[in-house]
């Protein structure tokens, strides 16, 4: 692909659930512990999470899955599933007033999932499923597109013309690290530009970026460590939102054990990259 001349450090102002995005406005975030384990776990987080971007003033949008279909091991805990995660969703998104977003794997999930969650999101693996990105695309509901781990940054173009074929432009893609030889996953600050390149709203996966995927033989290894940097990169380039997965104790999670962030952490974390975007978007 011959790459353009200039690209864009930020896509263009749009509103998102009465916000503005893109332009100078601050990043969003999308945080929560990767699968749903109990109702408490989604509330201990919940209202830690919502107190520091209330402080902030940044929107926050809640995530966790009901079924993490993509596991290595067959043995891997998977979630509570479709019917019973829905209903844990929705309490939260009443209870602690905040948006919510999931994973949708299936496209006979999608109709059902739609009804609850305000984001529907594709994971990466998934990306290239055209039944699904389009049935997805035809709730007219915002999708968050995570970019697989094998696709090169110029390729989302295609999953683009597959939402927009509908008429559907409430569309973000998420970066989330790139194959760099086995069991290893790397960020490539690149992305973020040939991404906005296409004026869509781009966001940071910082904690799955730091993913060893099946790097532990029956189940991934990561470096959460390493998060924090990987987050500062990509604001200190400019980006609509953040994502992350955190939980109380990461360790003993039942799915990305290895790259949860820390939630007594995540306060600090966020202070210091919103004054980093406050900074760069100035």
């Amino acid at each position: 692909m011959k790459l353009k001349e200039h690209f864009l450090s930020v896509s263009s102002e749009r509103d998102f659930f009465n916000k503005k995005i893109g332009g100078k406005n601050p990043f969003f975030l999308i945080a929560g512990p990767c699968v749903i384990e109990s109702k408490e776990l989604l509330a201990n987080v919940c209202e830690k999470i919502k107190k520091i971007t209330d402080e902030l003033g940044i929107l926050y949008v809640f995530k966790s899955s009901f079924d993490k279909a993509n596991r290595t091991s067959l043995n891997s805990k998977r979630g509570p599933g479709l019917e019973e995660g829905l209903k844990l969703l929705e309490w939260i998104k009443k209870e602690f007033d905040v948006l919510v977003l999931t994973d949708v794997h299936e496209t006979n999930q999608v109709q059902a999932v739609s009804q609850v969650v305000d984001i529907l999101q594709i994971p990466a693996f998934l990306c290239r499923q055209t039944d699904l990105v389009v049935e997805c695309a035809k709730t007219n509901k915002w999708i968050n597109v995570k970019k697989g781990q094998f696709l090169a940054p110029w390729d989302v173009k295609s999953i683009i013309e597959k939402v927009y074929a509908v008429g559907n432009k409430n569309l973000l893609l998420t970066e989330r690290g790139v194959s760099f030889g086995y069991n290893n996953l790397v960020f490539d600050p690149r992305s973020i530009p040939i991404m906005h390149s296409f004026d869509v709203p781009v966001v940071i996966d910082g904690t799955h970026s730091t993913q060893l995927p099946g790097g532990m033989g029956n189940q991934s290894g990561g470096n959460r460590e390493l998060a924090p940097y990987i987050l500062k990169s990509a604001v200190a380039i400019g980006v609509e939102g953040i994502f992350m997965e955190v939980h109380p104790e990461p360790e003993k999670a039942w799915s990305d054990s290895a790259t949860q962030y820390w939630l007594d952490k995540t306060p600090d974390l966020l202070k210091q990259l919103y004054e980093l975007d406050r900074l760069v978007k100035s």
